[in-house]
C-alpha cells in the first residue's frame, strides 16, 4: 500500500519558506486556509484540502479541492455534490472511536486525532474499516510517529497528517516517503554456465525483522554489475524448521542490494541496516536487519550468462540453500547444473562505498 502524507499548513503563513521546500519534495497533499488558495504557487501534483466549518467556508470551492470538516451534516452534503470529503475527529475513548469510524466510513478519508500515545485505537479503526474504501489518516507531529503508524497491524494506516513548523521534519518525512515507495527491479534470465566448488570461506545469513514468502529473497552478487535472487528460507527442509525471516545470503565479500539503488557488503551489515527484499516479479520492499550470522562454511560459485553480462554469486555449498529460478521455482545450490535458468539482476557497474559511479573499471 502506498502511503500518503498530508501537510497541515493551516498555521503556516503563505510567505513562509516551508512552502517552497514542501513543493520540491514528495508531498502531494496540503491542508491550507481558504485564503491561501489563490496565493500559493503549488506544483500541479499537489492537492489542496480546506477545512469547512459552515456552508460559507465551502462557497465556490473548486471540485479539485478536498473538503475536510467535523460537521457531519455539512460533509455529507458536500459528498453528495461530488466533492472528495474527509471527516476529522478527536478520539479519546470508546464512544469517540465508534463515532469516528461510523461517520468516517461515509467519506473518502477519516482523520483521527488521538489523545493518547497508544496505537491500539488505530488498530481498531483499521480493523473496522478494512472492508471499506475509506482511507485512514493519523494526525502526527513527526516522521518517527508516521513510520510507526505506517506499520500498525502490518498494513498500517493509509497515511498521516503532519503538523510541524520545522523544515528538518519535512526533510525527514520526505525521506520516509522515499523508503515507503515500493520499487521494482527488472529481473532477467540468468543461464548457469558453470558451477565451481571453491572450498571453505565465511558466509553470512541475513536475519530480518520481517517475514518473507516463498517467492522472495535478496539480490546477492560478487560484482556491482548484478547478482542472483537468493531465496528466503521458506522452502521445505527435512532436518530443520523453516526460518521465513532469513536469507542464507552468501560469501561475506558479496554485494547485497539496498534501498535507493545502493549496495552494501554483506560483511558490513549489522542490526538496524536496511536491505531490499525482492520477489520473482522484481517487486521490492525495504526490510530491517535484525542480526547477521557469519560462519565458516564450504562455498560454491555460480556463474551465469545474463543478457550481455557474465556474473557470479558465491553461496554456501549445501542443498538447503535455494536460488530462485526465472519462473519462481527454487533450485538447490548444490544440485545446480549448466543450463538452469535463474532469476538475475543486471545493472550498470561501478560502485564507490555502495554508490553508483561513472567510471571505467573491471571486476572479475
Amino acid at each position: 500500500m502506498n502511503k500518503t502524507v498530508w501537510f497541515d499548513g493551516r498555521e503556516i503563513e503563505a510567505a513562509s519558506n516551508l512552502w517552497p521546500l514542501l513543493f520540491s519534495q514528495r508531498f502531494e497533499y496540503a491542508i491550507v486556509q481558504r485564503s491561501a488558495l489563490g496565493i500559493l504557487k503549488a506544483p500541479s501534483k499537489l492537492k489542496f484540502i480546506v477545512e469547512c466549518r459552515n456552508e460559507e467556508d465551502c462557497e465556490d470551492l473548486s471540485m479539485e479541492v478536498i473538503i475536510m470538516s467535523r460537521n457531519r451534516v455539512l460533509l455529507e452534503s458536500k459528498k453528495a455534490e461530488g466533492y472528495l470529503t474527509a471527516f476529522i475527529q478527536q478520539i479519546g475513548n470508546q464512544e469517540e472511536m465508534d463515532s469516528a469510524w461510523q461517520a468516517g466510513m461515509k467519506h473518502d478519508f477519516l482523520i483521527a486525532e488521538f489523545k493518547d500515545v497508544t496505537n491500539i485505537p488505530l488498530e481498531l479503526l483499521i480493523a473496522r474499516l478494512q472492508q471499506t474504501d475509506t482511507k485512514i489518516l493519523k494526525a502526527v507531529d513527526s516522521a518517527q510517529d508516521a513510520e510507526i503508524a505506517f506499520g500498525v497491524m502490518e498494513v498500517g494506516c493509509h497515511g498521516v497528517v503532519l503538523e510541524t513548523k520545522e523544515a528538518a521534519e519535512l526533510v525527514k518525512m520526505n525521506e520516509l516517503l522515499g523508503k515507503q515507495e515500493q520499487g521494482k527491479l527488472n529481473l532477467v534470465k540468468g543461464v548457469v554456465r558453470s558451477i565451481e566448488h571453491i572450498g571453505m570461506g565465511y558466509r553470512a545469513c541475513v536475519d530480518t525483522t520481517s517475514l518473507m514468502t516463498q517467492i522472495e529473497g535478496m539480490i546477492i552478487g560478487s560484482t556491482s554489475r548484478g547478482g542472483l535472487l537468493v531465496s528466503s528460507e521458506t522452502h521445505y527442509l527435512p532436518y530443520m524448521e523453516l526460518r521465513p525471516f532469513r536469507v542464507n545470503a552468501g560469501a561475506i565479500h558479496s554485494y547485497i542490494w539496498t534501498p535507493q539503488g545502493m549496495t552494501e557488503y554483506l560483511a558490513n551489515l549489522k542490526a538496524g541496516s536496511r536491505v531490499l527484499c525482492v520477489d520473482v516479479e522484481g517487486n521490492t520492499r525495504e526490510v530491517s536487519v535484525g542480526r547477521v550470522k557469519t560462519e565458516m562454511r564450504p562455498l560454491i560459485k555460480i556463474e551465469v550468462d545474463a543478457g550481455n553480462e557474465v556474473i557470479n554469486t558465491i553461496v554456501q555449498d549445501d542443498w538447503h540453500i535455494r536460488i530462485l529460478g526465472f519462473n519462481g521455482e527454487p533450485y538447490n545450490a548444490s544440485t545446480l547444473k549448466p543450463g538452469d535458468e535463474l532469476a538475475a539482476y543486471i545493472c550498470s557497474g561501478g560502485r564507490h562505498v555502495g554508490i553508483k559511479i561513472d567510471e571505467h573499471f573491471e571486476e572479475k
